[in-house]
């Protein structure tokens, strides 16, 4: 069986094809491929340039929406077979993410969770509505390095600063740091919490290594 090309990969993600981009991640694992090489090399390579045309203003909300499903679609067949791998991609650190308590948007949520997963994190996604002490006893219970929480209306934003307290207050062992993002929310914002800051989910993966890294 041939496996595909990482063009062809990365042109499934920008088609926002997640029928083809499922069948591709099938025969990448099946045929015993490098999937850490198909991740770099062509999945967030497709959806690295999905970011790039939204960036640019030629995809518009839908098309940013449908390659991250096709991202996601691809992901969900090749991440147990990572984690069934030894010697498999080595885990950068431990995400717990969310979208905070009072707002149901999840598509940014959910890209940022797909990119991290893409690019060796291990991410406990809470899904959208979050209560703080949900993060707490998730971070408490995976030891995880980052709490990442995102707020799309002006008035959620506030729970994100009432995360970085309970972070703070619950003295977890690992001592993660608070990841926010948002339409509504800024570096200014995020500086005056106490938190680190991604403008948009493209920019998440760095801001992310970069907290590890420090």
């Amino acid at each position: 069986m041939d496996l595909p090309r990482n063009d062809e990969i990365e042109q499934a993600i920008v088609d926002g094809n997640a029928a083809e981009a499922r069948r591709l991640a099938r025969i990448l694992v099946d045929g015993g491929a490098d999937l850490v090489a198909a991740i770099e090399g062509g999945f967030s390579a497709g959806i690295r340039k999905v970011g790039d045309l939204w960036e640019a203003g030629e995809y518009f909300l839908p098309e940013l929406v449908q390659g991250a499903a096709a991202m996601e679609a691809a992901m969900a067949v090749i991440r147990p077979e990572l984690a069934a791998r030894r010697g498999g991609i080595e885990t950068k650190g431990r995400v717990v993410i969310g979208t905070v308590r009072g707002d149901l948007h999840d598509i940014g949520k959910s890209l940022v969770a797909t990119l991290l997963a893409a690019n060796g994190f291990e991410v406990h996604d809470l899904g959208s509505d979050v209560p703080v002490d949900a993060y707490i006893d998730k971070a408490r219970q995976v030891g995880a390095h980052i709490v990442a929480a995102s707020a799309l209306l002006t008035t959620t934003m506030v729970v994100q600063e009432d995360l970085v307290k309970a972070v703070r207050a619950a003295e977890l062992p690992t001592r993660p740091g608070v990841l926010v993002g948002g339409a509504p929310t800024s570096k200014a914002w995020a500086g005056r919490i106490g938190a680190s800051h991604a403008e948009n989910a493209m920019r998440a993966v760095g801001a992310a290594q970069k907290m590890i890294d420090e």
